[in-house]
């Protein structure tokens, strides 16, 4: 009997497939103690980045059907 392989919901809201089959993920820092951070910091934490290469191959056991 096969086992399911179930998807890790926490992860599955922070991060989304991209094209080229990459994660993608939103940058920190954008909560909370906003106004000492300047405005050209804001703006580039709105942006999000991709997860680096280390960090990819854990995240896809998490998210098996991502």
């Amino acid at each position: 009997m096969k086992v399911k392989v179930k998807t890790k919901k926490a992860a599955a809201k922070r991060f989304k497939k991209t094209g080229t089959g990459k994660l993608s993920r939103m940058k920190a820092n954008k909560s909370h103690i906003l106004n000492k951070k300047t405005t050209k910091r804001k703006r580039n934490l709105r942006k999000d980045a991709l997860v680096d290469a280390t960090s990819e191959k854990t995240m896809k056991k998490l998210l098996p059907y991502l």
